[in-house]
């Protein structure tokens, strides 16, 4: 029998300590330590091997570890191009998202495309149930194995036997290592099943992907030392009420973060979005008050999306300020700009904003897009609907110049956008004859030139009133 320890260990971070502590030393949370029964296993004795001597870097080859495109282009582009061997892949996202939707549609298609076997084991459904969903899906799967177990002994022995070309473990919180004396699902299990499986891909050169829960906060469950462990680190996010997905990439060892891939749930599972600018877009914005366009980068990809304002007479003493996937302390930003520098009496008003398409907008090349957004509310004018606004508004009143205009500005070309506002500064040429730039200086020029003819230049006074 191992001999057992008690330790106590934050569920926040990980952190182990040997007493109780209010505060956690790792982390700084407050009330996080719990109780834990822990193991001790003593390691067998390593001996050296050929493999463990330093090599020169010169000498090391990396043949035979060419990345493993799928089928599903919009997941290879989180990738950064595909899996990668002897890579571990974490998916979180809330519960009923399409996670196991989609890590059963990738293994499938892996089966189906590398004619090798596919491991998924499962350890939250039953074989008929994952059956159903299969054939809901359409998928075959003559080479994709289902494994109920959630023994990661068990699971190793099996994926030893198999030899897959990739292993899914749908989901991390069920599975657990019989050594350690705690349950499925807390801090020391995840951390060692993960680490166990970590080691387990870079001996094999296997690609393992495995999904992950997510807290209330939206964080993945488990210590944040899983996160580390992993290579690579996807969300799968979504509004409750729409059918688009959007898989997002936070962590990649071997390629580029913040890469989001588009996608719609259908009843045949998970569908690629092959133009998701007109997901964001409204079909007709024709004469819309309260709507303008800003191309923004999602990693390597400019996406068009509209953000939507709204104004409103507050019916409280305090007016409130409301954002709906854009950032509240850029919004807040923006109407002190616009109320002391255009000169909009926004001091009595609500404002409301809101990114549509359910993306979440972070980037400072939106801010004249919302500026423009809420004077449009405010004026009941509309934007001119061939036009998008490229710039990050200064406190002074100031249109900031953004990076990789020329790409954003290619992007509204192509899909019929004749007009842009963009920084003063910036040095950008027009994509096409036919595509107008205009350069704004600040944000009441850029009110002058952004709105329609029904906001006139009396409309912006000199002075505050």
């Amino acid at each position: 029998m191992p001999k057992s320890r008690v330790v106590f260990v934050c569920s926040g971070c990980g952190q182990e300590s040997a007493k109780w502590q209010g505060k956690c030393p790792g982390c700084g949370e407050w009330n996080t330590l719990f109780e834990q029964t822990v193991a001790v296993v003593k390691s067998p004795s390593s001996r050296r091997t050929n493999a463990n001597v330093p090599q020169p870097l010169t000498e090391i080859e990396i043949t035979g570890h060419e990345r493993i495109a799928l089928q599903m282009g919009e997941v290879n582009r989180v990738l950064g191009g595909g899996l990668v061997p002897g890579s571990l892949s974490l998916v979180g996202g809330e519960p009923g998202i399409g996670k196991s939707t989609l890590l059963l549609q990738v293994g499938a298609q892996m089966a189906e495309r590398s004619k090798v076997p596919v491991l998924y084991v499962s350890g939250e459904e039953t074989r008929p149930q994952i059956k159903m969903r299969a054939k809901r899906l359409g998928i075959n799967g003559d080479r994709l194995y289902i494994l109920n177990e959630t023994d990661l002994d068990a699971v190793i022995a099996e994926m030893d036997k198999l030899s897959p070309g990739l292993v899914v473990i749908d989901s991390i919180q069920t599975v657990y290592a019989p050594d350690i004396e705690m349950a499925p699902g807390g801090v020391s299990q995840v951390r060692e099943c993960a680490a166990r499986l970590v080691t387990w891909a870079k001996a094999s050169q296997t690609p393992v992907m495995i999904a992950g829960h997510v807290t209330k906060d939206g964080a993945i469950a488990g210590p944040r030392l899983l996160e580390h462990i992993v290579d690579t680190v996807l969300y799968l996010e979504g509004e409750p009420f729409s059918s688009y997905r959007i898989l997002r990439s936070v962590k990649n060892r071997y390629g580029s973060v913040n890469e989001v891939g588009i996608f719609e749930m259908k009843e045949d599972g998970l569908r690629q979005v092959e133009n998701p600018s007109e997901v964001f877009l409204s079909r007709d914005r024709q004469n819309t008050v309260g709507s303008a366009v800003v191309p923004v980068l999602e990693g390597s990809r400019p996406l068009l999306v509209e953000i939507q304002a709204l104004t409103n007479m507050t019916s409280f003493g305090q007016p409130r300020r409301t954002a709906n996937g854009l950032d509240f302390g850029r919004l807040l930003i923006i109407t002190a700009v616009l109320s002391r520098r255009a000169y909009l009496k926004l001091g009595t008003q609500d404002v409301i904003a809101s990114a549509t398409g359910g993306l979440h907008v972070d980037e400072p090349a939106a801010d004249l897009a919302v500026a423009l957004a809420i004077a449009s509310s405010y004026k009941n004018a509309p934007v001119d609907p061939h036009l998008v606004a490229i710039g990050e508004l200064g406190l002074s009143g100031e249109i900031r110049n953004v990076p990789q205009i020329d790409r954003r500005l290619a992007e509204a070309d192509r899909l019929g956008f004749r007009k842009a506002l963009v920084p003063a500064a910036a040095r950008v040429k027009s994509p096409s004859p036919d595509f107008k730039l205009i350069h704004v200086r600040d944000i009441r020029q850029a009110i002058r030139e952004g709105l329609t003819a029904q906001a006139r230049e009396e409309d912006l006074p000199e002075e505050t009133l």
